[in-house]
């Protein structure tokens, strides 16, 4: 009796798929299972597919298409439609790939199944609620792996996986290197477990040596199979009491990399379906963890670069205590162009930079290095800051010249500020801090020179924010500094100095924009923030004021004090801290001064708003508003009425327990003011006749060249009564 009688007796017909030509051969009782004529035939593919439910015949080519890729049967159920679209019969299809070169040929048999009860458990594996649940799995599998930024963080996921009906109780992920096979994490072992595993040859006679020799998955469905195919190393898995196993390669643009082993306590027949889900998993697996790789050896890179460029400050000053911080928070390539330094001058002096290249990536770091490494080099053949900042922003700009157009980088900071009159443009240091490109960058800087025996700074400033100077008594202020445009914009920029005392027990900090604009802040508001957290600072340590400000900025907390701007912006932060030691006299008057230059009206603004800083805590706002009334009435009168400075001093003593401030406007001009009586529609002459009304006392000192205008205000009794 030929085979095909017996195989008809039993309702078993048989078929042969010929991928390269699309025909497929039927016998009778295959035909006759398709709703055709009972006699053998040869269809073509797309005659053959019209006969199956199209969702079973999506399901069949993936099942397909794995069996040819391991080279193992495909298996699944069919729902066979008529002509009419009603389904007639179920059958279950089994099939081998016999393949030739890059073609294959499908040769199988097809058997009627009866259908599963309504109501009942039993569910096809191609149509049922298994092939649902497999679905919403595969979904939150890659999803999590998509999301993991480290080798350990792959693993954990991989680790915590739920596969539906079939999850494995223990995994392990090999790895590649050289000829040696190696232990790239496990889970469900305990420690020194995969000590036989961690240097094995790709030759030993072990499931995952062979995979990643052949790049095939390897499926042990019994402890049997296990020993048949590999005896030599069936004791090593053995003692882990395992019923199944699978290894499967990990596979990356052709290339494989390793191996993933699942292995269950209990029996797993591998189903199709079970394989689709592993070789699923398997290729999220190896696509995260190269990834993982790829990100790991970047952060490795950058880290390293950004380290070997930042500098360390080296040992104690005498006089002195010096802290710094740089985080690069940006994202993407922890690398940019923050950075800072301290070198030592002749004579003892100390100078310090701060500042910050255009752009976040390796070209904005390799620009900062070479500016960094200029900048010391200027300053140790003993410039002055603003020598050492012209030299500085000539040497990048000829660095940068050939790369393009100014702007060419992207987003405006460095074509704001080259269109601007004074080179302070508050646009510039806005500009943007994360700007990419291949055209010129520029960069922000704030350098300061400092004798640590009488204090005496000497600031200059490119664009840079202003520092802060936190006094004996707790309070804050911006310390107004004259500046020029950023670094590297124009070839020839003057860079004039700013000289003040930094007395014993105070504090001046320095930053640049991303400590004060990180978390959706501008500069404003990022400036009260850092303003409150210096003020509330308790203790001398500057390594924890450091801290404090870091963490108050980039740590858990920061989510707590977000900005105005609808996205939190992050950007690299540079911070350094200088303070001078000795004795601290809580009861020094507070002292700031500040120029207002002809070409600079906007200043007055600016000095107002100092004046209120000062004034903090003064109980009586009507006199600060006074005070602030006077002081823009007396450096307006400078700028219209001579054609000099203005230069403004302002302090607040301790005198009698009260306390009393004393501002004076200095200038250059012989001409002392008198006072007028303006009528009802003149538009100035009010100046000395407001100081009359509001001031406790005024008046007018001429000097050698030039005068002085003062006026005081004292605090009433229930005020602080002194300057603690």
């Amino acid at each position: 009796m030929r085979i095909e009688d017996v195989l008809a007796a039993i309702a078993t017909g048989l078929w042969r798929w010929d991928n390269a030509s699309g025909i497929v051969t039927l016998d009778a009782e295959a035909a006759r299972l398709l709703g055709l004529p009972a006699e053998p035939a040869q269809l073509t593919e797309a005659a053959v597919r019209s006969r199956f439910h199209p969702v079973d015949w999506n399901e069949i080519d993936g099942v397909v298409n794995l069996a040819v890729a391991e080279g193992t049967l495909a298996e699944a159920r069919l729902r066979i439609m008529d002509g009419h679209g009603r389904v007639i019969r179920t059958v279950r299809s089994r099939s081998k790939p016999l393949i030739e070169g890059n073609d294959y040929q499908l040769v199988g048999t097809l058997q009627e199944v009866a259908e599963p009860q309504p109501g009942t458990a039993a569910r096809t594996p191609v149509t049922g609620d298994w092939r649902r649940s497999r679905e919403a799995f595969l979904l939150d599998a890659g999803r999590a792996l998509a999301e993991a930024r480290s080798t350990a963080e792959v693993l954990r996921v991989a680790a915590s996986l739920s596969m539906p009906g079939f999850s494995p109780d223990g995994l392990a992920v090999f790895g590649v290197a050289g000829e040696r096979l190696t232990i790239i994490g496990h889970h469900g072992h305990s420690a020194g477990d995969e000590g036989p595993f961690t240097s094995m040859s790709v030759d030993t006679d072990y499931p995952a040596a062979e995979v990643v020799r052949t790049g095939r998955a390897i499926y042990l469905p019994t402890p049997e199979e296990y020993l048949r195919r590999f005896p030599v190393t069936w004791p090593l898995a053995q003692r882990f009491g395992r019923q199944s196993w699978a290894y499967l390669p990990l596979i990356v643009a052709g290339r494989t990399m390793g191996a993933w082993m699942a292995a269950f306590k209990h029996p797993v027949a591998f189903t199709p379906d079970e394989r689709s889900v592993l070789t699923t998993v398997a290729r999220m697996l190896a696509q995260a963890l190269a990834r993982a790789g790829v990100a790991e050896s970047e952060r490795e890179l950058s880290i390293g670069l950004q380290r070997t460029m930042m500098p360390v400050l080296g040992p104690g000053i005498p006089g002195l205590h010096v802290a710094a911080r740089y985080v690069p928070t940006g994202g993407g390539l922890q690398v940019g162009g923050d950075w800072y330094d301290m070198i030592q001058l002749p004579g003892g002096r100390i100078a310090l930079v701060i500042g910050d290249v255009q752009g976040h990536d390796v070209r904005a770091a390799g620009l900062m290095g070479q500016l960094r490494i200029a900048l010391r080099a200027y300053a140790s053949e003993g410039h002055r800051p603003d020598a050492v900042l012209s030299r500085a922003s000539r040497f990048l700009y000829g660095i940068t010249d050939g790369d393009g157009d100014v702007g060419a980088g992207g987003s405006g900071g460095a074509g704001a500020g080259a269109g601007t009159e004074n080179g302070d443009e508050e646009g510039v240091n806005r500009g943007g801090g994360d700007v990419v490109g291949s055209g010129p960058r520029f960069a922000t800087c704030l350098y300061l020179e400092i004798d640590p025996v009488t204090g005496v700074v000497d600031i200059a400033r490119a664009g840079h924010p202003d520092p802060a100077v936190r006094m004996t008594d707790g309070t804050v202020l911006l310390r107004p500094t004259a500046g020029g445009l950023p670094l590297g914009i124009v070839p020839d920029t003057d860079y004039p100095t700013t000289r003040f005392t930094l007395e014993p027990g105070e504090t001046l900090m320095m930053c640049t924009d991303g400590l004060l604009e990180t978390g959706g802040h501008d500069l404003d508001t990022g400036w009260d923030r850092i303003r409150a957290l210096l003020e509330g600072h308790e203790g001398d340590s500057l390594e924890e004021l450091a801290d404090s400000l870091v963490e108050a900025v980039h740590g858990p907390g920061s989510h707590h004090t977000t900005g105005p701007l609808a996205d939190r912006r992050e950007d690299d932060i540079a911070v350094l801290l200088l303070s001078r030691q000795g004795p601290a006299v809580r009861e020094a008057p507070r002292r700031t001064m500040m120029t207002v230059a002809q070409a600079e009206p906007e200043r007055v603004a600016a000095a107002r708003q100092h004046l209120r800083q000062l004034l903090h805590d003064w109980t009586d706002e009507d006199q600060v508003d006074s005070a602030v009334l006077m002081v823009s009435e007396m450096l307006t009168n400078v700028l219209i009425h001579t054609d000099g400075d203005a230069l403004l001093v302002a302090s607040v003593t301790c005198d009698d327990d009260a306390r009393r401030l004393r501002v004076e406007v200095s200038d250059g001009s012989d001409e002392l003011p008198h006072k007028r009586h303006p009528g009802e529609m003149a538009s100035s002459g009010r100046g000395l006749v407001l100081m009359e009304m509001l001031a406790h006392a005024w008046g007018v000192d001429p000097r050698g060249e030039g005068k002085s205008i003062w006026f005081e205000l004292n605090e009433p009794a229930s005020g602080k009564g002194c300057c603690t």
